[in-house]
C-alpha cells in the first residue's frame, strides 16, 4: 500500500508539473496578445513572429531529440518541403486562402511521406549513423532545388504573392502566435499519452523496451512522421511570412538553429525550445544590430557561439530543464521524507 501511495503521489507531481508549464505557456499567450495593441512597431512585430514560426521548428525537433533520443541533421528537410511546396503553389495558382491551404496540405503529406521512408530507411541505425544519413538526405534535397531552376530558380529563389488578409503583418502575427499555442498543446498532448511513454522509455532504454514486447522501430517512425509534419508547417509559415524562398532552407544551418533553440531552452521540456527560439532570434537581432557600435559586431557569430557556451555551461539541462531539476530535486527530497514517515507509522501500527 506505501509503494501504490508513493506511485500515487509521483503522478500527482507530473501532473502538476504539466500543468505548470501549460499556465505558462496561456499566460505568455495572454501577454503576447495584449503587446501589439501596446507596441506595434512594425519590425518588432516581424521578430516576435519569426520566434513563433522557429518555436514550432524547435518543438518538433525536441519530438526527435528531446522525446526520442534521436540525433538528426537533416530536419531542414522537412522545412524545406513546407517552405517550398507553399512557395511554389502559390506561385503557379492565384493567391487565395484556399490554394493557401491546400499547399500547407502537400507539404504536410509530402512531408509525412518522406519522413516515413527516411525513417524506415535509417531509424535500425545507431544515433550517429542515422543523424549523419539524414544529413545525406537532406543535401539530396539541396542539390535538387538548386539543380531544378525551372521548378525551384535555383539559389536565387523566387517571389509569390500570397492571401490579402495575410499581408497586414497584425493578422499574420496572431495567426502564428495561435498556431505556436496550439502545436503546442497537440505536441504536449503527444508526449503525455501512453505513445509519448513508450518513447520516453525507448530514449532511456532501448533494449529494455523490446524485451517488453515493443517494436521500437515503429513508435520512431511514428515520431519521426509528427516531427517533420510539424516542421513542415513552420517552413509554410516561414516563407509567407518572408513572401520568398530559395534554397537556404534546406541548409545545415537551418538544422542547427533548431538545434541550438531546443537545446538552450531545454531538452525534452516543449516549453524550452519556445524560450530557446526567443533568446536566440533575440541575440541574432540584437546583436547584428551592435555593428553600428563597433566593428567588432560585424562579427555578431562569434559573440553568439560565446552566449551559447555561457548558457550550456551554466545550465546544461537547457534554461526550462535547469529550473525543473532544481524544483524537482526539492520536490523529491519532501516526498522521501514524507514516504519515510509513513513507513514509521506503518511499522508501529
Amino acid at each position: 500500500m506505501a509503494k501504490l501511495g508513493v506511485f500515487q503521489r509521483t503522478q500527482t507531481v507530473l501532473g502538476k508539473k504539466t500543468d505548470v508549464e501549460n499556465y505558462i505557456v496561456l499566460l505568455f499567450a495572454l501577454v503576447l496578445v495584449i503587446f501589439p495593441f501596446v507596441n506595434d512597431t512594425r519590425s518588432l512585430l516581424i521578430l516576435l513572429t519569426q520566434i513563433f514560426i522557429f518555436a514550432i521548428f524547435a518543438m518538433s525537433y525536441d519530438i526527435l531529440l528531446g522525446y526520442t533520443g534521436i540525433v538528426s541533421f537533416g530536419h531542414a528537410m522537412f522545412f524545406g518541403i513546407g517552405a517550398y511546396s507553399t512557395g511554389i503553389i502559390m506561385q503557379k495558382f492565384s493567391p487565395t486562402f484556399l490554394w493557401l491551404i491546400v499547399s500547407i496540405i502537400v507539404g504536410i503529406i509530402i512531408s509525412a511521406i518522406v519522413s516515413f521512408i527516411v525513417g524506415l530507411l535509417t531509424l535500425r541505425l545507431k544515433s550517429h549513423f542515422y543523424a549523419m544519413l539524414t544529413l545525406a538526405f537532406a543535401s539530396l534535397f539541396l542539390v535538387a532545388a538548386e539543380k531544378w531552376r525551372t521548378l525551384t530558380f535555383g539559389n536565387d529563389g523566387f517571389t509569390f504573392r500570397i492571401p490579402e488578409i495575410l499581408r497586414d503583418r497584425f493578422i499574420f502575427y496572431f495567426v502564428c502566435l495561435a498556431l505556436m499555442v496550439l502545436i503546442f498543446f497537440l505536441l504536449k498532448r503527444f508526449t503525455n499519452s501512453p505513445l509519448g511513454r513508450v518513447l520516453m522509455a525507448i530514449r532511456e532504454n532501448e533494449q529494455r523496451v523490446e524485451s517488453l514486447g515493443f517494436i521500437p522501430l515503429y513508435y520512431k517512425i511514428i515520431a519521426s512522421i509528427v516531427a517533420g509534419v510539424t516542421a513542415s508547417l513552420a517552413g509554410s509559415l516561414y516563407v509567407l511570412s518572408l513572401r520568398f524562398v530559395n534554397t537556404s532552407v534546406f541548409t545545415m544551418d537551418t538544422t542547427l538553429d533548431a538545434l541550438l533553440m531546443t537545446i538552450i531552452g531545454g531538452v525534452g521540456t516543449l516549453l524550452g525550445p519556445i524560450i530557446g527560439s526567443g533568446i536566440i532570434e533575440f541575440a541574432h537581432h540584437w546583436l547584428s544590430g551592435l555593428s553600428s557600435v563597433h566593428p567588432i559586431f560585424e562579427r555578431w557569430i562569434i559573440l553568439f557561439g560565446i552566449l551559447y557556451i555561457l548558457v550550456v555551461l551554466f545550465f546544461p539541462a537547457g534554461i526550462v530543464g535547469t529550473i525543473r531539476n532544481a524544483f524537482g530535486n526539492r520536490k523529491q527530497t519532501k516526498n522521501a521524507n514524507v514516504t519515510k514517515g509513513m513507513e514509521k507509522t506503518d511499522a508501529a501500527s
